[in-house]
């Protein structure tokens, strides 16, 4: 294959988002992993405040937070100017060079403005094939409110649960603890509805627990959640497709904290996973039908991690009854020790081969989009 004839991939990371570190170490194991011989990569990081910057070895730049010595870099919304351009900033204004086209883009952002549509719709807008869901299956994935309204009405079981906005939290937070109250026992748990990695989760045994863990999550997203809390086994299966999407094989989390916390994922590296997970076959082969059937219910694409809790206090004769769907992650992490790829692996399709199969998905996704009529015909 000569470099004429390899896939031009974008690898977008970083991003404005509390999952920014998260996703510079996904984006580390992508790269890593990818086949040289099969792709030209540009690599695109996104700050803290937003810029766009791209430059030699971007991603070792990035993880030292100094980014002045990379240049601005940004896409537009036309589909008739679909590269990638550099920003010529002077006195006499900005001016816009062509960088990269790009065969495939692989948005490995985790949380806010990469994981919520947001950059899939400027995607789109450009017509740029990309790896994963979709606007409406990405921002459904993303808030975990609405992702839980949209299961009851798929009969899809989660645990009961109320949002809450930062407004009514300064405002009246009285009335929202005793609708808490009401809800369901302590502990609860509180989470920004829009972030991800168990950023800004908190578990809560009391009322003033729950107020500070509150003020928390609404630090990080104007829409906070409140879930009944149980004592619970954590169950992930990771999803692969389009229209016909496969799962993998069921893992199990035992984590190294009294919940699968940010320091449990990333930091003290003493989680335990248990591949495939020890679960009856009736309660393996629901939860994968409850996956493939959330996948669908968002209209997801791509990929998507799945994660379930199993009530540990229901009878084990009758486990099924005790699973609950707990977050659908249509960006999942990409570490090395992230679960996705591993219960791929554990499933027979080793990293980088996945990574083959999602640009392959991605530029059939996009195949799909092109056949779409775009003008009115009128009558025939």
């Amino acid at each position: 294959m000569t470099v004429s004839e390899k896939i031009q991939l974008g690898i977008i990371f970083g991003g404005r988002s509390g999952e920014h570190e998260v996703s510079l170490m996904s984006a580390r194991s992508v790269l890593d992993a990818l086949d040289p011989e099969k792709y030209s990569v540009t690599q695109v990081g996104i700050t803290h405040q937003g810029c766009w910057v791209v430059g030699e070895n971007v991603l070792d730049v990035m993880e030292t937070g100094e980014t002045r010595q990379l240049n601005l870099a940004t896409m537009l919304p036309d589909p008739t100017r679909n590269d990638l351009f550099e920003m010529n900033v002077n006195q006499d204004g900005i001016s816009l060079s062509e960088l990269s086209k790009f065969d495939v883009v692989f948005p490995v952002l985790h949380g806010t403005f990469g994981e919520d549509g947001t950059l899939q719709g400027l995607l789109e807008l450009a017509e740029v094939p990309y790896i994963g869901a979709g606007v409406l299956g990405s921002s459904l994935g993303m808030d975990k409110g609405v992702f839980k309204d949209v299961m009851r009405a798929n009969n899809i079981p989660v645990l009961d649960s109320m949002v809450v906005t930062r407004r009514q939290i300064e405002t009246d937070h009285s009335s929202i603890l005793e609708a808490a109250a009401r809800l369901a026992d302590f502990p609860v748990f509180v989470k920004p509805a829009n972030l991800g990695s168990s950023v800004g989760i908190t578990k809560c045994w009391s009322k003033s627990d729950l107020y500070e863990g509150l003020l928390e999550a609404a630090s990080y997203d104007r829409r906070v959640v409140i879930e009944k809390g149980i004592e619970a086994r954590e169950i992930e299966i990771s999803v692969l497709g389009n229209e016909q999407p496969a799962a993998s094989v069921p893992g199990e989390v035992i984590p190294s904290r009294e919940f699968y916390s940010y320091e449990a994922k990333y930091i003290d590296n003493a989680s335990e996973l248990i591949i495939p997970a020890p679960l009856p076959q009736h309660v393996k082969t629901l939860i994968t039908e409850l996956a493939i059937k959330a996948y669908k219910a968002i209209d997801c694409a791509g990929m998507a991690r799945v994660d379930f809790l199993i009530d540990k206090n229901i009878d084990q004769s009758r486990m099924e009854n005790g699973v609950y769907l707990n977050e659908l992650n249509t960006i999942p992490g990409f570490t090395k020790i992230s679960m996705y790829p591993k219960l791929w692996e554990a499933s027979e399709l080793p990293y980088s081969e996945l990574l083959d199969r999602l640009v392959e998905l991605a530029l059939e996704r996009k195949s799909e989009r092109d056949g779409i009529t775009r003008e009115y015909r009128g009558e025939k």
